[in-house]
């Protein structure tokens, strides 16, 4: 019998689609865009409009499997390196080795692992949580991608909101920050795509030639890590120029004589010695996006991977604000919607299991430093380790530090995968896992604002099992008797929508179950200012305006230009730039072209980067791209096989001399490390140093040399 199932995307993109599952006899057979989701519109990007590739691939990880064979690369010969066991022997296996490391060194020596392979609210962090709280394992600082961002722009707003993507359709001047929207927030472009119909101009701010750039109407090639110079000059141009909106300034602001004082010491030309950007295409930046409105920017988490990637996204924040465009359809900015969804993620996760384990807050562990937590961390040292939703060994900066840790033979690692990676070649244990097609969740957003439930669509392949099946069955092997264990996946989204948070009144399972997707209530959200669409909206609802009569949640309640909130952390409560340590304007002494570890457009992270119909799309995947010059200047030319090393480590690409970056930067892009020569991806060269705000990771903050290679 043939049926549709309604499901959504859960991987880490701001998309979150609905998708229609076809079921026929119990197996899928077709994937498509839900058609009548008002932001996603009925289309997929190209990987997961491929995913029955994924679900039904050979490779998949379908039964526990024991380890056999030492610790590495196993290559092909899976068989050779892993014996196929029973659910009960790896409970069993998993749990008597979790008491034995507990009674010898302390719960807090087990670490849990785990980051973005699913976005959805149970699957990503609920029973998992609740399991290692009640463990008093060591906690997971879980910040590898995003926070430096957000808490940036938290710094000025107080809350991740932003513009809607319908919104776009009524700008008249757009610009992609460090956002490659074509390539990872594809269902953003159709809304581009019309308002350049009707004349607005699309302005790409990149270090790297992306697919967006390629079809922008004007694109600033930019410095890695220079995008807080860039905004301070905006500002400096805006604010000297009286191009700002002082009535909104002088209502929902505080602190802009102190940033008026600060834009003052970043003119154009001093800007345009760091980021490459000549002054008068600043000034004209400038003066282009204060004055053809309504002016929307979309940023995107690319601006924050450096040294000063907090204060860089705290800039640009302050731009919306500083001109007023929070007022406007089509105008203000986004980075992140996702402060809007408000779950009841404490009913979800309940920290306070971690009470009764300890009896006081847990050991906290950096995952960008997990290379130095696995070899260096004492009292205790880390004896287990159990990844799911993630992929270190590929991931992970400093990979050869990590894999380091990942070999130690008295770890015990465990991992819940849906496929063999660079990680399961080092674990003890291989747990099954399954895809969004194989359980049921809920799913929010982070690109736009509709809350969805994803339905189970197929029986799990083999013996996979959910992560919440996993920590469910876990936690009673551990002998951990309470309800909250036993919850239902139902029971437990009906706890994520019982929250005080306004924007989820009247919304709940059965209703989403029904409609499959619900826009968040904002007609009932104190202080959200709704504002009537202009004639040529097409929106079937109005519009969300989240900032356009101030209401930011900051302590002031105002866009804080000054922070004393950042004053009192010992940042500077206004905004500056100092170039990253590691560029060509900091200490890179023999090492001197700035590396962009980029992430392809046809992967997600590590995920898709295995199957073979998705490595199609992304051809030669080992290069490395240079600038003429700088190949030149090295005897390299177009093919060429290289060595990119700095003390970190090294890898072997091919030499790529084409016009995507320019001079003093080489870009390469993150790949699985089984599929380089030499067993190791960009990574290598990757540091563990956190940004100056949020503990992120410092990926675009990297030099490198690069010469021909002698084998």
């Amino acid at each position: 019998m043939k049926r549709v199932v309604h499901a959504a995307c859960p991987h880490d993109c701001p998309d979150a689609c609905g998708v229609l599952i076809t079921i026929d006899d119990g197996r899928a057979t077709r994937i498509q865009g839900d058609p009548e989701h008002p932001v996603t519109r009925g289309f997929l990007c190209a990987k997961v409009a491929k995913y029955l590739d994924r679900v039904y691939s050979p490779d998949r990880v379908l039964y526990p499997m024991r380890r056999v064979a030492p610790k590495g690369p196993c290559g092909a010969a899976v068989h050779e390196v892993f014996a196929r066991i029973t659910w009960d022997e790896a409970l069993d296996e998993i749990a008597n080795k979790f008491k034995n490391i507990i009674a010898g060194h302390g719960p807090e020596a087990i670490l849990p692992y785990s980051y973005g392979g699913t976005l959805g609210a149970l699957n990503g962090a609920s029973m998992d949580r609740r399991f290692f709280y009640r463990l008093g394992a060591s906690q997971l600082e879980r910040t590898i991608c995003s926070d430096a961002g957000e808490v940036g722009m938290e710094s000025v707003t107080g809350i991740k909101l932003g513009t809607e993507p319908e919104q776009f359709v009524h700008s008249r001047y757009i610009i992609a920050w460090a956002s490659n929207i074509h390539g990872n927030n594809v269902h953003l472009w159709p809304y581009i795509e019309t308002a350049r119909r009707h004349g607005a101009k699309l302005v790409v701010i990149d270090p790297y030639r992306t697919r967006t750039a390629k079809l922008a109407d004007w694109y600033l090639p930019i410095n890695p890590g220079t995008d807080a110079a860039l905004a301070l000059a905006m500002m400096h141009v805006i604010i000297r120029e009286n191009l700002f909106d002082a009535d909104y300034v002088s209502h929902y602001t505080v602190g802009f004589e102190d940033l008026k004082a600060r834009a003052d010491q970043y003119p154009p030309e001093i800007a345009a010695r760091w980021t490459g950007i000549s002054a008068d295409d600043i000034r004209k930046l400038a003066r282009e996006y204060a004055t053809v409105r309504p002016s929307a920017i979309r940023v995107n988490y690319g601006i924050q991977r450096n040294d000063g990637g907090g204060m860089a996204m705290r800039a640009v924040a302050m731009l919306p604000c500083l001109i007023g465009s929070w007022k406007e359809i089509g105008g203000g900015l986004q980075l992140s919607t996702s402060g809007a969804f408000g779950l009841n993620t404490s009913a979800l996760r309940m920290p306070e299991l971690m009470q009764k384990a300890l009896g006081r807050p847990a050991r906290i562990v950096n995952m960008v430093q997990l290379g130095s937590a696995l070899n260096s961390l004492s009292s205790p040292p880390i004896q287990a380790l159990f990844v799911y939703n993630s992929n270190p060994a590929a991931v992970c900066p400093n990979h050869n530090e990590v894999v380091r840790g990942l070999k130690r033979p008295d770890l015990f690692t465990v991992v819940h995968e849906q496929f063999f990676t660079d990680t399961t070649d080092y674990a003890d244990i291989v747990l099954p896992a399954t895809t969004f097609f194989e359980h049921k969740d809920l799913q929010a957003a982070y690109g736009h604002y509709y809350l969805q439930v994803s339905n189970q669509a197929i029986d799990p392949l083999g013996e996979c099992r959910s992560n919440v099946d996993l920590f469910r069955a876990l936690a009673g092997r551990m002998g951990f008797d309470e309800e909250c264990f036993r919850e239902t996946v139902d029971s437990m989204i009906d706890q994520a929508l019982q929250s005080t948070n306004p924007r989820l009144h009247g919304i709940t399972r059965v209703r989403l179950e029904r409609e499959h997707r619900i826009r968040l209530n904002f007609a009932v959200a104190a202080g959200d200012a709704a504002v009537r669409p202009t004639e040529r909206s097409s929106e079937p609802t109005t519009p969300f305006l989240p900032f356009a009569q101030g209401n930011f949640l900051t302590p002031s309640g105002k866009a804080e230009f000054y922070s004393e909130t950042l004053k009192t952390n010992g940042l500077d409560p206004v905004v500056s730039f100092t170039p990253p340590a590691e560029s060509r304007h900091g200490s890179t002494t023999g090492f001197p072209l700035e590396l962009l570890a980029r992430k392809p457009d046809n992967h997600l992270n590590s995920s898709f980067a295995n199957l073979p119909s998705v490595r199609e799309m992304e051809p030669r995947m080992g290069d490395l791209e240079m600038h003429p010059t700088d190949a030149t200047a090295r005897g390299i030319r177009d093919g060429d096989r290289i060595r990119a090393f700095n003390p970190r480590g090294e890898i072997v690409l091919q030499a790529c001399v084409n016009g995507s970056v320019r001079p003093g930067v080489v870009a390469a892009r993150l790949d699985w490390a089984r599929f380089t020569p030499g067993g190791g991806n960009i990574n290598v060269l990757t540091s563990e140093k956190l940004t100056d705000m949020g503990n992120a990771a410092t990926f675009y903050s990297v030099c490198v040399e690069v010469e021909l290679f002698r084998a």
